[in-house]
């Protein structure tokens, strides 16, 4: 998803739903608007003005964000997701739910299905820790090289992906075949844009080839992928207590 295509679009749209749901939850907290995004962006160092008015700009253009009926002073009209957008974010919490559910044969997932405002509430408070969280908002440079850059976290994610099942070995690890052209073309980005992004992590000594001209399997090093499962326990992690505290609120 172009939204949460790098770290920081990831931060902005983050910090978007996490406004709207705790206005959702709570009518007595100030209204959602364009003003106050930006400066809960700004104040949240998340990014700078005009990048935020950029993003805020841009999810309005595609309707995930819409402008609520409001007969007071245009200059403060409050905005609200769309149903689209909440639909989105949905399934990635639920997503996120099924995986923590995986790893200790808990029923989150169940509890979420049974009572779908969980969302509204665990959603803000994972990601307030999160924006707060130098583990997750400062990653390590190996996997920084991905998700600074546009489309970045979108490409590191399918390279993670596609690692073998079982014990990882260490240092190179092959995961088959990979040309730059099924990447542009899935996450519609320019050829030269995602040469960078490779020739990057090429300079790290975090992925390759086995051939020369970036021919036959690509290969990922297993600290990568070390860095890749620190970085993502720390989201996790903040979810997992942010549902905890959810639920003990709510059911």
């Amino acid at each position: 998803m172009r939204y949460t295509a790098n770290l920081q679009k990831w931060l902005l749209t983050q910090a978007i739903l996490t406004l709207c749901f705790e206005h959702k939850i709570d009518g007595t907290r100030p209204g959602l608007t364009a003003a106050k995004l930006v400066d809960f962006f700004v104040a949240s160092k998340i990014a700078s003005r005009n990048t935020a008015v950029a993003h805020l700009a841009e999810m309005r253009s595609y309707k995930l964000l819409l402008d609520a009926e409001w007969s007071g002073d245009k200059r403060l009209r409050p905005l609200i997701v769309s149903e689209t957008a909440e639909d989105l974010i949905r399934q990635w919490f639920d997503g996120h739910l099924k995986s923590l559910d995986r790893l200790d044969g808990g029923r989150r997932h169940h509890l979420s299905m049974a009572e779908p405002s969980l969302l509204f509430f665990a959603h803000p408070r994972a990601t307030r820790r999160l924006f707060g969280e130098p583990g997750w908002c400062s990653p390590p440079e190996s996997v920084a090289s991905f998700v600074r850059t546009e489309s970045g976290s979108n490409i590191l994610h399918d390279l993670i992906a596609r690692l073998p099942k079982g014990e990882l070995p260490q240092g190179q690890i092959t995961i088959g075949p990979l040309r730059i052209s099924e990447i542009t073309s899935r996450y519609i980005i320019s050829n030269s844009h995602a040469q960078r992004v490779f020739a990057r992590a090429r300079d790290l000594a975090v992925v390759g080839w086995q051939r020369p001209g970036n021919r036959g399997d690509l290969w990922v090093s297993s600290q990568l992928v070390s860095d890749y499962r620190r970085w993502q326990a720390v989201k996790f992690a903040a979810l997992e207590e942010a549902f905890d505290w959810a639920v003990a609120r709510t059911i």
